[in-house]
């Protein structure tokens, strides 16, 4: 079981964008990834990143809204990742056994038991597989699989303050959908929702199905995010201070960036019109923390806008900004500050008084 649980998380895919978060998986025999449209939806490109390859741009070459699929192009590697199979073939049954397995950007690799409740769920005309398997949204677009480890479903959605139900779309349809996909030969399709034949540029004419005459939807026509108000000034200051915006990018008025050794994660509250930026620096030791603690409060004294602080094991140095006294030449002064001091910080507390650096 083991080596399957380990295939699994190295080619199980983090996928963020300007508007959502979700999982995806590497299909090695495919040449691509497979995860939910509504994930990906209004990009053409999203940011990926796995336990074997670094954070990275995907450009998106296929969209399905009415099977809520769309396929990425393959991340590039340095090394050649495992092939995990379809499972096609397999009949599934009421209480059979499941996991789901997700992802969601900026947690940990995650396994979700439980069992099929309904093998037909029927919702838009499509039979779901209904499970108890306790989802978040953050798992949209990750595999469902069975006893043998097989997929056996792509988890689509998961129910709002349900007890534990969710919903994955049967394996049968997606092995569909790669073989007319790839029949078409291209990396900008989609299906037309209204005939349901897969759509390349060559049978879209002035954006309508030339089967159908049906508002047809490639890839290629979404436009590239443009920020707005406070997300436009945060992300000049990105870009001055020497990181890429596309990259930095981990869902709605949120951004993750790596500096030296230090992961500040940057997310605007739009509602108290707050911007919290967090450099998450180390782990406390195990022992002997007194003096780590005493060091702590002497560098806030001193400190100005930054605060250094802990929360359960993790110590972080964070800056909080108004974003009524946000702009480019104060924003980019403090900002600077907090990523130069973080890259400090944690080999001060490592080296010096023990603290142990936090595993990715």
């Amino acid at each position: 079981m083991s080596d399957f649980v380990e295939d699994f998380r190295n080619t199980i895919v983090q996928i963020a964008t300007p508007y959502s978060t979700g999982t995806g998986f590497y299909l090695r025999d495919r040449g691509l990834v497979v995860t939910n449209h509504h994930v990906v939806e209004g990009n053409r490109t999203v940011v990926i990143e796995g336990a074997r390859f670094k954070k990275q741009l995907a450009k998106v070459i296929y969209i399905d809204a009415k099977y809520d699929l769309a396929f990425l192009e393959p991340p590039k590697c340095v090394e050649e990742l495992p092939i995990i199979r379809l499972g096609t073939a397999k009949t599934i049954r009421e209480r059979d056994a499941v996991t789901a397995i997700g992802h969601p950007f900026g947690l940990k690799f995650s396994l979700k038991s439980g069992i099929v409740s309904n093998t037909a769920e029927l919702m838009n005309g499509i039979p779901y597989l209904h499970i108890d398997a306790a989802l978040n949204p953050g798992n949209s677009g990750g595999p469902l699989v069975d006893a043998d480890w097989e997929i056996v479903g792509i988890n689509t959605f998961v129910i709002r303050n349900g007890d534990n139900t969710g919903f994955s779309l049967p394996v049968r349809y997606l092995e569909t959908t790669l073989d007319q996909f790839q029949a078409m030969h291209s990396d900008n399709a989609s299906r037309c929702t209204a005939c349901m034949n897969i759509l390349t540029e060559a049978s879209v004419e002035n954006k309508l199905c030339v089967h159908c005459g049906h508002k047809a939807e490639l890839p290629s026509f979404v436009d590239d995010y443009l920020p707005s108000g406070t997300a436009k000034t945060i992300e000049s200051l990105i870009s001055a201070i020497g990181h890429d915006v596309q990259l930095s990018r981990s869902g709605p008025n949120a951004w993750e960036i790596k500096q030296g050794s230090a992961t500040i994660v940057l997310t605007y509250h739009d509602k108290t019109g707050l911007l919290s930026a967090d450099a998450l620096l180390c782990e406390l030791p195990k022992k002997d923390i007194k003096p780590l603690y005493e060091y702590l409060l002497r560098e806030n004294y001193t400190n100005e806008a930054l605060t250094l602080s802990v929360h359960e094991q993790d110590i972080v140095l964070s800056l909080l900004i108004f974003d009524r006294y946000l702009n480019e030449e104060t924003g980019q002064v403090m900002l600077k500050a907090l990523f130069e001091k973080a890259d400090y910080y944690d080999n001060i507390l490592v080296e010096q008084f023990g603290a142990t650096w936090k595993l990715e």
